[in-house]
């Protein structure tokens, strides 16, 4: 097996929340421009804006709605509602809102959504905004997601970017592991070969113990068997990962690739280095670009986009 970076050439679908995109459709009329801060990067997906309180028919500006009696997934089980501020019930008509939307993602092929945090709609693990306290989370079109196995981004890391990376990275890596081929052993090996460091930064103890079954592997396993350990590794992808490991995955495996190129980086400081995360962002990048130019792997991201 070449140990070298998986190249993506494909640029990713994902969906995004429109007012998230910079679209005045929230309520009040507002909308922010989350995506200004990755630059050129986001022209490496593909975006599809989708407003599921739009698509209901609520129009622009609107009166805010919020969950009563229970969370998104209730609503879809008809054992909760949706209402507005005079107390109306807007149930069935944000249900079609959010149909509408999932079919948009659908034929754009998206595989992630970045959704607005907070909103009874597309709020995944909040529904409401400063103190308040309306209803539970997921949001209507959040559950909905969640059932169907999207690759969820909270719009606030965008602007953060070494929370940004860490998405972006796992991102590729989900994606990856969503369409490889698992048809016989060595494919099995194959793919953990390149996830198997990430998922020890997620959690090692998971990790270790996978690592384990799979060297315990005889014959040709059952498919239940690869189609489960897919499905574990997207699971954990979807979770993020925390500074302090990040670091110290970017110094392990910065010196793996001085081991294999024979280069030095000075750019990139030791774990010990206290600098900010713009810096620490901008040496993972950094090390990312030299992986493909040198052809090594860099496991702390391992799938990486090239256009």
């Amino acid at each position: 097996m070449e140990k070298k970076p998986v190249i993506i050439t494909e640029k990713i679908g994902i969906g995004i929340s429109a007012c998230c995109m910079g679209c005045p459709v929230r309520y009040n009329g507002k909308g922010w421009d989350m995506l200004k801060n990755l630059g050129r990067e986001k022209n490496d997906f593909k975006w599809c804006p989708v407003c599921p309180e739009c698509m209901a028919g609520f129009g622009v500006p609107r009166e805010p709605i919020h969950l009563s009696d229970g969370d998104g997934t209730m609503v879809w089980a008809n054992k909760a509602t949706v209402t507005n501020r005079k107390g109306f019930d807007v149930t069935n008509s944000l249900k079609v809102g959010a149909k509408i939307c999932l079919e948009a993602l659908e034929r754009s092929k998206a595989v992630a959504y970045v959704y607005m945090e907070g909103s009874p709609t597309c709020g995944v693990y909040k529904t409401s905004l400063k103190k308040q306290n309306r209803g539970n989370p997921p949001g209507v079109f959040g559950s909905m997601l969640q059932e169907k196995g999207f690759f969820l981004i909270p719009s606030g890391d965008m602007q953060n970017p070494l929370k940004w990376w860490d998405w972006r990275r796992r991102l590729l890596a989900f994606y990856w592991v969503k369409n490889f081929k698992l048809n016989n052993t060595k494919d099995i090996y194959e793919l953990w070969y390149y996830v198997k460091f990430i998922c020890q930064e997620l959690d090692n103890e998971w990790a270790r113990d996978t690592g384990n079954k799979l060297a315990k592997i005889e014959g040709k396993p059952e498919k239940d068997f690869t189609e489960n350990l897919r499905k574990d590794i997207m699971d954990l992808l979807r979770k993020p990962s925390v500074t302090k490991k990040i670091t110290n995955s970017l110094w392990k495996n910065y010196s793996h690739y001085r081991k294999e190129s024979g280069k030095n980086v000075d750019e990139v400081n030791s774990p010990e280095f206290t600098q900010n995360i713009t810096n620490i962002t901008k040496e993972l990048i950094l090390l990312e670009r030299k992986s493909i130019d040198d052809n090594i792997l860099f496991a702390t991201s391992p799938i990486l986009f090239r256009g």
